[in-house]
């Protein structure tokens, strides 16, 4: 199990306090803090813990390195990776492992997201596209349930129902080893968000499936270490789905590239005005993702 941390010392202490609460998980469970250049005593904390966790400390070079840089440090045929900020309830790490462990062509198995409300997390996704991309970045502020967004977040698929998906959330997934060595892991050329929907794409291009388990269950907070420079988030949200598009856009759709810049400043600036009023939470009582927006560091 790889946590990947910046600047975010209690949400990982709190999460490994969750993951030694579930009494079905695995004994022989390896666990492995991967700190990104923090400041607040994340390793030491971490190292101060007695119950075998190790910890790598690394620069603060993504999300996709550490976590790379998590799995190698492990061993086992399975991998979590997950966000500091994911509270696993118990029982899931032992139903994300039965399902991944039952069909031997299926690279990764995600889990049913809760937010700290109990409100469902999208998570469980369909595959990306640019009109998708414009219209929930254009639109998602201003119009919640507009079809772009509801396609974004599959709303028209049963969150209860285990299920086949294009990619899932970075924030909490189990991974084979064998299918993410194949692929040559996260790319690192992500530094922050969509390394997941890339991941996802590239598992499948070479022949392996994703799979979506409900009966195991993760919390997550969502932006535990990004709400503090939402700038720069929104920054790296931009180039991470510009890198996504441009890789992965054919035909007429290079022709709308171009009004992702306007489409995620629209976002912005929608965002900002939301949150000087006080309004940073959705119809559904939740956060609003960007589009592109993974695991929500």
């Amino acid at each position: 199990m790889v946590f990947v941390t910046h600047d975010t010392r209690d949400e990982v202490l709190a999460a490994l306090d969750t993951v030694a609460a579930d009494p079905e998980r695995p004994t022989d469970l390896e666990v492995v803090v991967v700190d990104a250049g923090s400041h607040d005593g994340t390793v030491a904390a971490v190292r101060a813990r007695a119950d075998g966790t190790r910890v790598l400390a690394l620069a603060n070079t993504g999300f996709g390195r550490g976590a790379n840089a998590g799995v190698r440090a492990t061993s086992a045929r399975f991998v979590l990776v997950a966000n500091a900020d994911v509270r696993v309830q118990p029982g899931a790490l032992q139903r994300l492992a039965a399902a991944l462990a039952a069909e031997d062509d299926v690279a990764g198995v995600g889990p049913q997201v809760r937010y700290p409300s109990g409100a469902l997390q999208a998570s469980a996704r369909r595959e990306l596209d640019a009109a998708t991309v414009l219209g929930h970045a254009a639109l998602g502020r201003l119009w919640p349930e507009n079809p772009w967004t509801r396609r974004y977040h599959a709303r028209d698929l049963p969150s209860d129902v285990p299920r086949e998906v294009s990619w899932l959330s970075g924030c909490a997934l189990l991974l084979r080893r064998e299918a993410l060595e194949s692929v040559g892991g996260f790319d690192p050329g992500y530094f922050l968000y969509v390394e997941d929907v890339d991941l996802g794409d590239r598992l499948r291009a070479a022949g392996w499936r994703l799979r979506y388990e409900p009966a195991a269950v993760v919390e997550h907070r969502v932006g535990a270490s990004t709400s503090r420079a939402r700038l720069t988030a929104l920054r790296h949200h931009a180039v991470s789905l510009d890198r996504y598009l441009a890789r992965r856009l054919r035909g007429a759709g290079r022709l709308l590239r171009p009004l992702l810049p306007v489409a995620l400043a629209m976002w912005a600036v929608v965002t900002a005005l939301s949150e000087r009023r006080g309004a940073t939470r959705s119809t559904t009582g939740e956060r609003v993702e960007v589009p592109g927006r993974s695991g929500s560091r």
